[in-house]
């Protein structure tokens, strides 16, 4: 099966071309109608060789329905101490810097490369792509990033610097979903640590209805 190389205009093949790993194409660029189309599409950026860009769609996803998130008594216990606050997009650009310098088990690297970063500072500054963070005594520990669209969030990166400090985070991002009627939270691929907090897979098929419907609701775009 060949690979599909993007033209200038933001389109994608259909995600059901897509090899066996998920790559659905090669180039392009980090443009905002590009990214929003490929979230709209079921497909995202995952790295970069070079200039080329590599464009996923994996099968099976993982998604995280707002009403499955677990949370258990140690982690209720945290987040009802008092002793962190809960902030959306006030430092974007230091929850991706963050997210680019951690660490990850099995990781060589890092995708958050500096062109990335300025096409999500752009996602941001046009209302698409929010970060949640986590505080303690007004410093960042942990937070989260990703993009919102329609009745999606499509999350894209976390970090901790405090142990829990990222999934505070993501149960704050879970409440707000519920405020604001998102279906769900795109996790990607599938983790382990996001299954126990609640998330699952599905087909790429059945995912790709679910979005189809969640992009038929209004984008809550501007500072969450």
């Amino acid at each position: 099966m060949s690979v599909y190389l993007l033209p200038e205009e933001p389109v994608f093949p259909p995600v059901n071309e897509a090899e066996p790993d998920g790559l659905v194409a090669i180039g392009g660029d980090l443009s905002p109608p590009r990214l929003l189309s490929a979230y709209a599409s079921g497909i995202f950026p995952w790295f970069m060789e070079e200039e080329d860009i590599f464009w996923f769609s994996p099968d099976p996803r993982m998604i995280l329905l707002p009403e499955n998130f677990k949370v258990s008594d140690s982690l209720h216990r945290i987040i009802h101490s008092n002793h962190y606050e809960v902030r959306f997009d006030t430092v974007f650009d230091q929850v991706i810097g963050a997210c680019a310098e951690m660490v990850r088990p099995g990781q060589d690297g890092t995708w958050i490369g500096p062109a990335f970063i300025e096409a999500y500072q752009r996602l941001h500054d046009i209302g698409y792509a929010h970060s949640v963070e986590t505080f303690r005594n007004d410093t960042l520990v942990g937070g989260l990033y990703g993009i919102s669209i329609g009745a999606a969030f499509f999350g894209e990166s976390m970090f901790f610097r405090t142990n829990n400090a990222s999934k505070i985070a993501l149960h704050r991002l879970v409440e707000r979903c519920r405020e604001f009627g998102i279906h769900f939270i795109d996790c990607q691929v599938e983790s382990e640590h996001l299954s126990r907090l609640g998330a699952h897979t599905l087909p790429r098929e059945e995912y790709l209805e679910r979005l189809a419907v969640a992009m038929k609701s209004n984008s809550h775009k501007g500072r969450w």
